[in-house]
Formats: structure tokens, C-alpha cells, sequence
């Protein structure tokens, strides 16, 4: 983990490991990804071709895991993914490839943010179309610093 203190808050992230990630996987030099999946994906796992390599579907979701600990925002794109282990579509590996592509800078926390408590949640109601069980998230921020996230 890299920590960058300036004036302006502080900075944590894994840059080089992510950065590792994107030269592995011939990634580094692609246009990057606005948001990590599409907020209506619904990933299936009968649909679709098999992924010809699921060790390297192994391999990289449990990279990405790994980097969830300094960025959130990957937490539901990794979820959703790491449910697909046991037998990877094509599509699975596309969805996977668009986080890869989404891997940016890490979580910020600024200097001069107020301390406001503020708390965002959502529920999504069957929106596994295998076991039609419902998604929960929630965030919290103190001022502008995201302090908690499921």
C-alpha cells in the first residue's frame, strides 16, 4: 500500500500493484473504463460460452480482490465476479476485463473536508438472476472521506 501526504489530504492506493495488473494482462496502454460494470449487469452463470482459461479468471479476480482494500468501488464489481470461480463464461471475463480497465488512482482523503456524518444506501431487490437473492450496499463519509463501504 502507498500512502502520498500533501497539503491537500492524503492519497492511498496500490498503484504499482495495479499498474502490474495492467502490464501483465497487456492492459496498461488501453483506454481506461469511466465506471468499473454497467449498473444493470446481470451476469448469469449458464449463459453464455465457457471461458477457455479459468485459471487466469482465478488469477486475476483474486488480484483485483486484493486491491479492494484501497478501492471500494471495486468491492460490488469484485462480489458479483468472484461467484462465477467455479465454471467462468466469456462474459464473466469481459465484466472482469472492464474493472480492469476501470483500475485508476485509489481513495483520496482531503485535508479540508467538514466533519458531516452523511450515509447513502441501496437495495436491489432479485437482482441475482441464478438465486434471484437481493444485493444490500451501503457507504458512509465523513465529510468528503468514504470511512466505510459494504
Amino acid at each position: 500500500m502507498e500512502v502520498g501526504r500533501s497539503k491537500a489530504g492524503i492519497q492511498l492506493s496500490q498503484r504499482k500493484y495495479a499498474l502490474d495488473i495492467l502490464s501483465e494482462t497487456g492492459l496498461l496502454a488501453t483506454k481506461p473504463s469511466l465506471v468499473p460494470m454497467e449498473s444493470n449487469s446481470k451476469l448469469s452463470k449458464t449463459e453464455g460460452p465457457l471461458f477457455h482459461g479459468p485459471s487466469l479468471y482465478h488469477k486475476l479476480v483474486g488480484k483485483l480482490l486484493y486491491l479492494t482494500n484501497t478501492r471500494p468501488d471495486l468491492s460490488y464489481s469484485m462480489n458479483l465476479l468472484s461467484q462465477f470461480l467455479d465454471t467462468p463464461r466469456v462474459l464473466h471475463y469481459d465484466a472482469l476485463i472492464k474493472v480492469l480497465k476501470y483500475v485508476g488512482n485509489g481513495v483520496f482523503l482531503p485535508a479540508n473536508s467538514t466533519l458531516n456524518l452523511v450515509a447513502y444506501s441501496d437495495a436491489n431487490w432479485e437482482n441475482c438472476p441464478d438465486t434471484c437473492q437481493s444485493t444490500t450496499e451501503f457507504c458512509v463519509f465523513i465529510g468528503n472521506s468514504l470511512v466505510s463501504w459494504k
